[in-house]
């Protein structure tokens, strides 16, 4: 079912990622969905590396509250309130939409970051036809070395928040966070770049 994002309330910064512009990558090798591992500060050029909580998979049930959506509920303390755990397939798809565009306005390497585990997101890279590998941070290795804004969800542990970060050679150059809606992250990504040619 689409989801109407314009008769929703977006997230607002809670600067958790204020930290995060013009800081190194850490040498992090991370096991993606193409079988290798990445070390995202090791690639030259421009990668995107748009991050999201978790995907879910057909028949199967998300979450108590995963559909919550930021402030339709106010007054309580439900953390997928403040993180809009709802949108991560739209998020994915927008790169996967716009992966062509992207590499014209020279983007290398475009990946998705989780903290789900390879097998789970290599479903989601198959059942999407994304073009691109996802990446996993199933241990927090980059989440904790990076201090990425997270949040805790009892049934399925820690998980990353949305954003999108455009990294040139290993160093970030921009940040975007919060991320609303999530089917219009890759757009943003690209409205940025055709506006810092």
């Amino acid at each position: 079912m689409k989801v109407d994002w314009s008769s929703l309330p977006a997230p607002q910064d809670d600067g958790e990622a204020d930290h995060l512009l013009n800081s190194k990558i850490p040498p992090i090798s991370l096991p993606s969905t193409d079988n290798t591992s990445i070390t995202l500060s090791a690639l030259p050029g421009k990668t995107v590396l748009y991050i999201y909580p978790r995907t879910g998979q057909p028949g199967k049930s998300n979450p108590d509250g995963w559909d919550v959506i930021p402030g339709t509920l106010p007054h309580t303390r439900h953390p997928l309130i403040r993180t809009g755990a709802r949108g991560c397939t739209p998020q994915s798809c927008s790169f996967r939409d716009n992966a062509k565009e992207l590499q014209g306005l020279g983007i290398n390497h475009i990946f998705g970051l989780s903290t789900q585990d390879t097998e789970y997101e290599r479903e989601a890279a198959v059942r999407l036809h994304l073009p691109f590998p996802l990446l996993s941070d199933e241990k927090l290795e980059l989440a904790k070395a990076m201090k990425l804004p997270t949040f805790h969800v009892d049934e399925v542990g820690t998980l990353l928040k949305r954003m999108a970060l455009v990294i040139e050679d290993g160093r970030i150059v921009k940040v975007f966070y919060p991320v609303f809606p999530p089917e219009g992250s890759a757009q943003e990504v690209v409205d940025y770049l055709k506006s810092h040619d």
